[in-house]
């Protein structure tokens, strides 16, 4: 368990990753919070904790500056009952938009650990609130867990950001930052805010590395599943430019190429910050994923531990993007590390 607590308000940004199916003033009445910061490891290699001067805007160090809010967590109409929880639409703030979800809480007294769900990239014209894990949704529910999933920004029900796709995604970071704040301040009996996670799926898990690296402190511990690459061109050039989508253009001309601009695309990917990390965090990936390559993960998890972190991969032979039959395998594995960090 962790002494930060009671901050009210954070923010984290998202390298950006695209589109395969898997993958100002608020007055929100809280009041602004910095993220906390940690200093650069010694000998940490490639690693780097931003200056505070003015950081471009969109960048992780710019996040890490920022102050942002989470708040006004509200339960709406029940959608699904079931023998062992109750599933819920939710609204929240982040950041003065309105973002919807789905909450799953036990049935029973509580306090429960909470963990907030980070979703793979479906297209927001076709997303439909809660989507994109409910095999996961469902088990950690029945296992004692409340579960927040984010639609994140331009999904569902949530609010619009007109600039987030140009920006890099870095919103959908922010949503999910925020969706823990709003949970602490909702004050909620059954939630006890004192026992969060993260867990985040393929662009999901990009989100999930952000987290982590702006907002240090914030969660107990963090898991993913067949993550995205923590470097943003990798994933531009794996899903979008093979694509001709337009949208890389547009990137392209606000934001230079990464041969005209490193520092820029250095300043996004979260593994340049990874030395700001303080939770523990398991990751889970496929040898035969050709959505999200094991190499990425493998390069990340080397920089984790070059920086000294607490990171356990494991590897799951012939097991491809989704997971099918090494799914139970790899949700034992995420129960005994959760029991073992929120329990």
């Amino acid at each position: 368990m962790r002494s930060l607590r009671g901050l009210t308000g954070l923010a984290a940004g998202l390298t950006l990753v695209a589109a395969l199916g898997c993958t100002g003033a608020d007055g929100d009445g809280t009041a602004p919070t910095r993220t906390p910061s940690t200093s650069a490891r010694a000998g940490s290699g490639p690693t780097a904790t931003p200056s505070p001067s003015p950081a471009d805007p969109v960048s992780i160090p710019a996040l890490i500056q920022r102050e942002h809010r989470g708040s006004d967590l509200r339960l709406g109409a029940v959608r699904v009952r079931t023998d062992a929880y109750t599933q819920y639409a939710v609204t929240y703030r982040s950041n003065g938009l309105t973002i919807s979800g789905i909450m799953n809480v036990p049935r029973g007294d509580g306090p429960f650990p909470a963990l907030v769900l980070a979703h793979g990239y479906i297209d927001p014209d076709v997303y439909t609130t809660g989507r994109g894990m409910p095999r996961e949704q469902d088990l950690l529910a029945r296992n004692g867990y409340v579960v927040l999933h984010t639609d994140y920004r331009n999904h569902a029900g949530s609010d619009d950001d007109p600039d987030n796709d140009v920006n890099l995604r870095l919103g959908y970071t922010e949503d999910v930052i925020t969706a823990v704040l709003a949970l602490r301040s909702a004050a909620r009996p059954n939630v006890d805010d004192e026992r969060i996670g993260l867990l985040g799926r393929s662009m999901g898990g990009g989100v999930v590395y952000n987290a982590l690296v702006v907002a240090p402190g914030l969660v107990d511990a963090a898991v993913v599943f067949a993550p995205v690459s923590s470097r943003p061109e990798e994933n531009i050039d794996q899903f979008q430019r093979p694509e001709g989508d337009p949208l890389v253009e547009e990137i392209e001309a606000a934001h230079g190429t990464p041969e005209e601009n490193p520092e820029f695309w250095r300043q996004v990917s979260p593994v340049t910050y990874v030395d700001r990390v303080t939770e523990p965090l398991m990751i889970h990936h496929g040898t035969a994923d050709d959505t999200c390559p094991l190499a990425w993960t493998r390069t990340t998890v080397a920089a984790f531990e070059a920086a000294g972190k607490d990171v356990e991969l494991r590897t799951y032979p012939g097991e491809g993007h989704t997971f099918g039959p090494r799914w139970p395998d790899s949700m034992d594995a995420t129960m005994t590390f959760l029991e073992r960090h929120l329990r």
